[in-house]
């Protein structure tokens, strides 16, 4: 199964003694197996894997010395190296700051769109969601209150009755950005 799909949960799992590389080498695990052997192809893919995460520079450092952010993506540079064709993650952005966001958010739609893998992602900021979502399943006291495109879901009625507070919804480029009023 973990061929098929990658899955990171919103609170980290402790990595005590493995530096980045090492978490990140974990992700090529279903390929090789406890006794495999890695090759030339596991390591670019797993040096891609942080290059893409921006945690290069990290390789050599214990995970558990990284901030949450650089730990976050950390770990998801072990799923870019597990190259499952989808990837589940829940709240990915909540230790990143505002830039890194963005940048992950931009590399998981680059990954769905040129690579052909499936990203699904639970999010709790909406802005990020009519940014980077193409469709959207919100859900209102446990249940599903919506299911859909993103340009059905970016209705400022349907969302101001989705959230209980006053929503209006501004156009900017190529996407809405949502604000409370």
């Amino acid at each position: 199964m973990a061929r098929e799909i990658t899955y990171l949960p919103q609170h980290l799992p402790e990595a005590p003694g493995l530096t980045v590389k090492e978490l990140v080498r974990l992700g090529r695990f279903p390929w090789r197996g406890l006794l495999g052997r890695y090759t030339a192809k596991d390591e670019q893919t797993i040096t891609h894997a942080m290059e893409q995460t921006g945690v290069a520079d990290f390789a050599d450092t214990l995970v558990d010395q990284l901030s949450g952010g650089e730990r976050q993506r950390a770990w998801i540079a072990m799923l870019l190296a597990q190259e499952s064709p989808l990837l589940i993650l829940d709240e990915p952005t909540a230790a990143l700051d505002l830039a890194h966001q963005y940048e992950l958010l931009s590399m998981l739609k680059n990954l769905h769109l040129q690579h052909n893998r499936g990203v699904i992602l639970v999010l709790h900021d909406i802005n990020l969601a009519l940014r980077f979502a193409s469709q959207v399943i919100a859900l209102k006291n446990g249940s599903p209150a919506f299911q859909g495109d993103i340009s059905q879901f970016a209705d400022q009625q349907s969302l101001s009755d989705l959230f209980n507070i006053n929503i209006e919804l501004l156009n900017r480029h190529d996407h809405k950005v949502a604000i409370v009023c």
